[in-house]
């Protein structure tokens, strides 16, 4: 029998690219994704996979816990890899509660399907979850966030991570549940949902719409391509120790402004534009509550117990990324418009 995961939030951003790995890298695993397909999941982005024998896609809400009780007594997933998440700081400053049943409950109820399908013998299970770098507040000019820094969020999206990772733990010390933890920093990469800098920036560049700019723009963060973040899972979910966190990061810290910039001069010279024309559309925006200053990643734990660092410099990835968004503007028009959402209709509904 084949070795059955549930991969939640896998029609996202980062799940997307999670499946299909490891549905073309295992073919003696059967891969499940389940997704409630809200506004940022798009099940086009795993086309090339979709008609694949060991795949497997479920629509459905993590926050019904009838309905997850019943998935996992029916497929008896052996492993979890928990992406499933309200990730977007705007989003969760206009709604946190979203942000708590999601992130929360969400979790919980997969916890609670878990531990009840294999209570009396975790051996061999796994329940692996992803979160954010986030939790652990906010850096000053110098510093690295470590698996040991304290919690400390300041914005809803990451206390109600930093509670889910919470629950995690306290279940293995509760009822003896298996699981790993990782903690990322910005992921940027093909595929993602033009709310985040990257997408946005350059969708709104394409157009030449402005490009707003928190505060002064000196803010930072460490910058991690989802196709490295993606290997990185794979990794810890195979190699990595139960009961054991591993920060994921990139090795490399950007100020947005700088970030922007850079941005600004790559697309500039896809577009066959004048050096400096994306750099008028720069606008500097009243700045958001509780913006966390700086993040930055310590990932020399995941690198010397695993193996893993990014294989391309933020430069390559960013180059990468443009040249994929100019190359699939249907993608692009389709998100942005919300016609991406008739796909499941489309294709699975006939």
């Amino acid at each position: 029998m084949k070795v059955r995961v549930l991969i939640t939030g896998g029609a996202g951003f980062i799940g997307s690219h999670v499946v299909r790995l490891f549905v073309k890298k295992y073919p003696n695993y059967k891969i499940f994704n389940l997704d409630a397909l809200t506004y940022a999941g798009n099940l086009s982005n795993l086309k090339d996979i979709e008609e694949e024998a060991n795949y497997t896609f479920i629509k459905g809400d993590i926050n019904d816990e009838a309905f997850i009780s019943e998935i996992f007594q029916t497929h008896r997933f052996e492993g979890v890899i928990h992406l499933a998440a309200e990730s977007h700081v705007d989003r969760s400053i206009k709604d946190p509660l979203a942000f708590v049943k999601t992130n929360i409950i969400g979790t919980l109820n997969l916890l609670n399907a878990f531990k009840d399908l294999w209570k009396d013998n975790f051996e061999g299970k796994r329940f692996y979850h992803i979160s954010t770098d986030e939790v652990y507040g906010t850096l000053g000019e110098t510093g690295l966030f470590t698996e040991s820094t304290s919690y400390d969020p300041n914005s809803p999206y990451s206390a109600s991570k930093a509670s889910s990772d919470h629950f995690v733990r306290a279940y293995s010390e509760t009822y003896g549940l298996p699981y790993v933890i990782t903690n990322c920093s910005n992921n940027y990469g093909e595929n993602q949902f033009p709310e985040k800098l990257i997408p946005l920036f350059i969708n709104n560049i394409i157009h030449n719409k402005p490009l707003p700019v928190y505060g002064d723009g000196n803010y930072t963060r460490d910058w991690l391509y989802v196709k490295d973040h993606a290997i990185a899972i794979d990794l810890v979910y195979h190699k990595g120790l139960n009961e054991e966190t591993y920060n994921i990061g990139g090795f490399n810290e950007w100020k947005n402004i700088d970030l922007v910039k850079l941005l600004c001069e790559q697309m500039d010279s896809k577009l066959g534009r004048k050096k400096g024309t994306s750099e008028k559309l720069i606008t500097y925006v009243k700045d958001r509550p509780g913006h966390d200053l700086r993040y930055a990643i310590d990932a020399s734990k995941i690198k010397n117990e695993l193996g893993w660092q990014p294989s391309v410099t933020f430069e390559q990835g960013l180059e990468k990324t443009i040249e994929w968004y100019l190359n699939n503007k249907e993608w692009l028009d389709d998100v942005t418009s919300g016609e991406y959402q008739s796909y499941y209709e489309n294709h699975y509904n006939k």
